[in-house]
């Protein structure tokens, strides 16, 4: 694996500052779904059903306040739009423990419409700070540490409930919370590289009409977002119940980290190639990889090893859709776009449940596997005659240069990426 592109990247002035401050402040972020879902059900002693209502209803939230706050922060800068957000997210930690349900349901509607923008935040600045050629390797080492990040948060959100209590670990999640925007608020990353801020001056400062970036192929991209995330929760759910069925829980934990570990590398070799794939030949991959899984029958140690080919796609996967929007959008609009892009991913793990769900109950967990890597396989090719269509101007990237080679002809690539 090559090193030297990792190297070059942490080089840039800047770049590994904002990488550590974006792991630290994604940690709280990523614990606010286990804490909320725990105090509902375990602590108030309400059940899953309630507790999944006050989780959609953050999902909710989340999905339409990510390319709102994009939008204020390409429109009036960053600073402004961190301090709403975060002051927002202490005021509802610091009394949701207290709150009765049906406020809580409310207020966790509104704390997820004024959610801390910390994702969309880290990949908007971090596409201003790296030069265009190594956008990629940053993309793929920041999704490692979302990655990282997801694998820390629940698990201290977990641990928390569990010993300390839902008052002192919503108190804590706050202060993380509070803490990451206060930290973003005084780092105040650029949102814009000085090449991009003097060409906006030249061309005037006018807002480009949303019409003109968001096209069908920008919308078709979304979907291959939403896709991606509905196959990986699809899996996960699968992946639990079929060693639930196997009476193998106790393994459950471990087989999830080996498949987070899966991803890590994947990521890892990625981010080190010397040139990139298209979104849709990772995501199609990732759902074609996916498709057997369930063949491999309840014993958790086949069952991992069935995940590896498609467990190497995923941060590859996710983090190629990113560098497709840094690389199609304005960079005035960008703020928006990665917003879209966040609810994108947001829409495709809340639809993913519910389907998952049903299938594992009426089916099987097998199934579950099956159908998902199929709804990932048939977005992409939905998407396929829109991304053809795309503005051949609209993409600064190479990993879109690639992009036509691999869809017309696919070539041989290692097994990490397909």
């Amino acid at each position: 694996m090559a090193l030297d592109p990792y190297r070059r990247l942490l080089k840039i002035r800047g770049v590994p500052t904002l990488l550590l401050v974006g792991l630290l402040a994604r940690v709280p972020s990523t614990a606010t779904g286990m804490a909320l879902t725990l105090h509902v059900a375990v602590v108030l002693e309400l059940g899953y059903a309630k507790a999944g209502l006050i989780t959609l209803a953050s999902t909710i939230g989340m999905a339409v306040g990510s390319p709102l706050s994009g939008r204020l922060v390409d429109k009036h800068g960053l600073r402004p739009v961190l301090a709403v957000t975060t002051l927002a997210q202490a005021a509802f930690w610091a009394c949701a423990w207290a709150l009765p349900f049906p406020v809580l349901l409310v207020a966790a509607a509104l704390a997820g419409l004024l959610a801390l923008p910390v994702f969309s935040v880290i990949r908007q600045c971090l596409a201003a700070m790296v030069p265009v050629p190594q956008r990629r390797t940053g993309f793929a080492l920041d999704s490692i540490l979302v990655e990282v990040s997801y694998m820390t948060g629940p698990a201290l959100a977990v641990f928390g409930i569990t010993t300390l209590g839902s008052g002192v670990t919503m108190a804590v999640v706050g202060v993380g919370i509070t803490a990451a925007g206060l930290g973003l608020i005084v780092l105040n990353p650029p949102t814009r590289s000085a090449d991009e801020e003097a060409g906006r001056v030249e061309q005037g400062s006018g807002r480009l009409p949303r019409r003109q970036w968001f096209t069908p192929a920008f919308a078709a991209l979304l979907g291959t977002v939403a896709a991606a995330t509905f196959v990986l929760t699809a899996s996960e759910l699968a992946l639990v119940a079929t060693m639930t069925q196997a009476h193998q829980t106790a393994w459950v934990g471990l087989a999830v980290a080996v498949w987070c570990l899966y991803s890590l590398i994947g990521g890892l070799v990625y981010g080190g190639l010397s040139r990139g794939f298209t979104p849709l030949t990772l995501i199609g991959g990732m759902g074609l990889l996916t498709i057997p899984v369930g063949l491999a029958g309840g014993d958790w140690r086949w069952l991992i090893v069935a995940l590896l080919p498609a467990g190497l796609l995923c941060a590859p996967s996710l983090s190629s859709t990113v560098d497709a929007v840094s690389g199609w959008v304005p960079a005035w609009a960008r703020g928006e776009a990665m917003g879209f892009h966040g609810t994108a991913l947001l829409i495709g793990g809340a639809a993913s449940a519910p389907i998952a769900g049903a299938i594992i109950d009426g089916a099987g967990p097998a199934w579950a596997f099956t159908v998902a890597g199929l709804v990932g396989v048939a977005m992409v090719l939905a998407a396929l005659p829109f991304w053809r269509r795309r503005p051949r101007g609209a993409s600064s990237a190479p990993v879109e240069e690639a992009a036509d080679v691999t869809l017309e002809t696919p070539a041989p690539a290692p097994s990490t990426v397909s």
